[in-house]
């Protein structure tokens, strides 16, 4: 999920000025504080999503802010700094569709050169509850695999991500 990249200017510490400095000739560029020279490294952003299942139909969300807004996605987002990353998915789960599922296992973690967000992708068995959308979403449902509206996906990760469940489902 791309998301802008901050162009940051101010040490974090000491608020002295951030300047790029290649601190190994291997490595990308740095922003290092010219005063107190703390190194503000940009880490990547953690994604968790899941791909739900009920009774062989999988869940998707059509999104109602950008990017991407009203292609269809994954239910999931951004993991919180000390959140367990499969609590995020089910947290997400609820909050973007108001249902309870389960985690099953892990489909996989999808990452592309020059995206921030690394993607972490579940397999989740539906448990209770009925489909609501949340504010961010402006529909809802569970697909047949065969229905997957893959012209009108958000991301080129969820699309991976989903062929790699239905790759699955085959073998």
């Amino acid at each position: 999920h791309m998301h802008q990249e901050y162009d940051f200017r101010f040490c974090p510490v000491c608020g002295g000025r951030l300047e790029s400095v290649k601190l190994r000739p291997h490595e990308p560029l740095r922003l290092v504080c010219s005063d107190c020279a703390f190194v503000f490294y940009l880490d990547p952003k953690l994604s968790a999503c899941a791909i739900v299942d009920k009774d062989g139909k999988l869940l998707l969300t059509k999104r109602d802010l950008n990017p991407r807004k009203g292609k269809w996605a994954l239910p999931g987002g951004h993991v919180d700094r000390g959140e367990i990353v499969e609590e995020a998915a089910l947290r997400e789960i609820r909050e973007e569709c108001g249902i309870r599922a389960e985690i099953t296992g892990l489909l996989g973690v999808y990452s592309n050169t020059g995206q921030t967000v690394v993607l972490v992708v579940y397999l989740a068995q539906y448990l209770s509850g009925e489909l609501v959308a949340g504010e961010e979403i402006s529909d809802i449902g569970f697909f047949d695999p065969e229905q997957i509206p893959w012209e009108d996906l958000a991301f080129q990760d969820t699309a991976i991500a989903l062929k790699d469940y239905c790759n699955r489902l085959k073998s």
